[in-house]
């Protein structure tokens, strides 16, 4: 089952949406970006839906610490930095930033609805275990002379993906399992890895610096 901690961070991020949600929604008539996996009509099933469209209308890089916490906030921000320094491109990191931001709220509007079974929730689990193990290899390959493996922290992020996948599949549409393989192809690519952990780069190194220090945070706080 999630851990209390767990529950709280995606409760947080929840009804930071709610309350936007209910300041914004008289008028507000625009089309989702995908429809429920679900038929059924219900006052739950049109909340959710309601909800991802003003997800859809409020996913950005300006509105991000609206619901994510600031220390997660500034290593997504970093992130951003490096993926678009690796790509020389504005749209693809802002591309890859809100669909990391969509995919993060979703997640938490599901759990805060409960809709998550138990074989979901030990999905949960094994996902947050795994992406400890991801942050904890970052920290170490930043801080540990000789011990980077770009094929380990692509292995990590592959099988975070398949269960991000296993999480959602009966619940969001397909175009949320192309916005997870965009999020964690990107994230996986051996070039991009290798790029972000160039020890020659002064840049790059700052960076990942500050991304290690907030992971370092995050850790302690038992948020990561």
């Amino acid at each position: 089952m999630a851990s209390k901690k767990d529950h709280k961070l995606l409760t947080t991020a929840s009804n930071s949406i709610s309350q936007q949600f209910t300041n914004t929604l008289e008028g507000f008539m625009i089309e989702s970006d995908e429809e429920e996996t679900t038929v059924n009509t219900s006052a739950q099933s049109l909340g959710l839906r309601a909800q991802k469209k003003l997800l859809g209308k409020i996913s950005s890089k300006s509105v991000a610490k609206v619901f994510i916490d600031e220390t997660s906030s500034r290593v997504l921000d970093n992130l951003h930095k490096l993926t678009r320094a690796y790509s020389d491109s504005k749209k693809e990191s802002d591309k890859l930033l809100k669909s990391i931001i969509k995919t993060i709220v979703k997640l938490g509007i599901l759990y805060k609805n409960d809709l998550f079974n138990e074989y979901e929730l030990k999905y949960m689990d094994d996902f947050r275990n795994r992406f400890h193990s991801l942050a904890k290899a970052v920290v170490t390959f930043y801080e540990v002379d000789f011990t980077y493996d770009r094929v380990f922290l692509a292995r990590m992020c592959k099988e975070c993906q398949d269960l991000v996948h296993k999480i959602i599949s009966t619940h969001l549409s397909q175009k949320s399992h192309i916005r997870i393989d965009y999020i964690f192809n990107t994230l996986s690519n051996l070039q991009f890895i290798d790029y972000v952990f160039n020890s020659n780069s002064t840049l790059n190194r700052a960076i990942v610096k500050d991304i290690v220090q907030d992971m370092n945070r995050l850790m302690d706080s038992g948020l990561l």
